[in-house]
């Protein structure tokens, strides 16, 4: 039967509609296009459905302190911790990226030794003050913040565009705020340490208070209604909510408050780790994911870790390459020679080249080098944290594959392949989760579970 609707004509619609809706992928699914690279693997990919993303650790003690798009959930960390914990007595876990502590939490609660990388500076702040301000008497942080003053107002960023980003009265209030933090002394450890509790409150009410929101990327959200005082009704919650945590910590956790545990401001590229480790587990940005460090320009700004765009670029550019990168980077990658590369990425990229220069038009011609980068990334940390892990150890990711072009990069398999090059065994890889591209929304992807063991 005809359709009662007329179809729409070449002329009205965008190049990139068309090319979506010519798509040989419409319909199809990354289980299908793994196959060959599976039999080549010459393993399995089993199915084990689980909650992994951060969503579920808003009702989690600790983990809710701040929110993080990206991150992972609390109960899956937990579950690996349960999962080897007879065969590690007292593992001393390691994520090599940090973000907001998930993973590093989760290991002190249980008892465990733990340490992370993050090159984010906020994110680094984040983690660690989850980390170590477990010993702050509860009603100690309550005293302080009901003792700030609210005549010393401290003016928001002048690189960001906070005239816009929130109204007027909202704005003068969360200044008001701002001057009063500033104000805590910081001559003891204990006073460092509410100090830090009270900014990172802060920092967790800022997108609420703000005419943006983040979903997961930051944009700003039209029909938002922001009251007048919400800087203020909502950090006195999410103070009494962090001073609630502490006196559970500090009751049913007690014996683990000094239990070392540390997020270091570095590159997991580049960093010499001087310990070992038994479990790392992490989850890696995601090639076509969130830009990590523009999503919390907010939040990085009005606590002081940057000054101006000069210095979130840079500390983008030294981030594992995701597909809104510079182009000077990537030719700059492209110069270099000293790459990481294998027989799947080159076929991958000259796939991606060949479609891109099929279609006539495409929002990056570099992006088979920003694939080649990513994986030549991914190489970088994991050759570092491999030399870290105590024979027997385990390296467990978690990934999401991508559709670039209607080109499968089966970045789950890339890395299995990674870790056999680097002399690890592919233990097991799990289908976690089923997602959907972001460009052929009938083409399904897939989030895994890769577990890499060190004999």
């Amino acid at each position: 039967m005809k359709s009662i609707f007329a179809e729409p004509t070449q002329s009205e619609l965008t190049v990139r509609k068309i090319n979506i809706l010519k798509s040989p992928k419409k319909g199809g699914s990354s289980d299908m296009d793994a196959i060959p690279y599976i039999e080549e693997l010459g393993i399995q990919i089993f199915r084990n459905i689980q909650p992994i993303q951060f969503t579920p650790n808003i009702n989690e003690h600790i983990h809710r302190w701040a929110p993080y798009v990206q991150g992972f959930s609390a109960s899956f960390v937990q579950s690996i911790l349960d999962q080897y914990k007879e065969d590690y007595n007292y593992p001393v876990v390691l994520d090599p990226f940090a973000g907001c502590g998930t993973v590093l939490v989760q290991a002190k609660l249980n008892g465990h030794t733990s340490c992370g990388t993050e090159l984010n500076p906020f994110l680094q702040f984040i983690a660690n003050t989850k980390l170590n301000c477990w010993d702050v008497f509860p009603n100690y942080l309550l005293r302080v913040y009901n003792d700030l003053p609210r005549n010393n107002r401290s003016l928001a960023p002048s690189f960001l565009k906070s005239d816009s980003h929130f109204s007027k009265a909202v704005l003068h209030n969360l200044e008001v705020i701002k001057g009063g933090i500033e104000s805590i002394e910081e001559k003891k450890e204990m006073q460092r340490k509410v100090k830090d509790l009270i900014n990172l409150a802060f920092s967790s009410i800022l997108i609420d208070c703000s005419n943006l929101k983040r979903t997961p990327c930051l944009g700003y959200c039209k029909n938002k209604r922001v009251y007048d005082t919400a800087p203020f009704v909502l950090l006195d919650k999410k103070i009494r909510e962090i001073a609630n945590d502490l006196r559970l910590i500090q009751s049913q956790y007690r014996n683990f408050i000094n239990r070392e545990s540390k997020v270091i401001l570095a590159n997991a590229m580049d960093f010499e780790h001087i310990n070992k480790f038994d479990l790392i587990i992490t989850s890696p940005p995601y090639m076509n994911g969130l830009d990590y460090v523009m999503n919390y320009k907010i939040e990085m700004g009005w606590l002081g870790f940057v000054k101006n765009h000069k210095e979130l670029k840079r500390i983008k550019d030294e981030m594992v390459v995701c597909d809104n990168v510079s182009k000077g980077l990537i030719k700059e990658f492209c110069r270099s020679g000293l790459t990481y590369s294998n027989d799947w990425i080159e076929k991958i990229k000259a796939e991606i080249e060949g479609n891109i220069e099929k279609r006539g038009s495409y929002r990056r011609t570099d992006m088979p080098y920003i694939v080649h980068k990513y994986f030549d990334d991914l190489y970088k940390v994991m050759k570092k944290v491999v030399t870290s892990l105590n024979s027997g150890g385990r390296f467990i990711l978690v990934v999401g594959d991508s559709l670039i072009a209607d080109v499968y990069v089966p970045t789950d398999l890339l890395i299995a392949k990674i870790g056999l090059d680097l002399g690890l065994d592919v233990e097991k890889i799990e289908k976690a989760r089923e997602r959907r591209s972001g460009q052929i929304r009938s083409y399904k992807l897939r989030e895994s579970i890769i577990t890499l063991l060190k004999r």
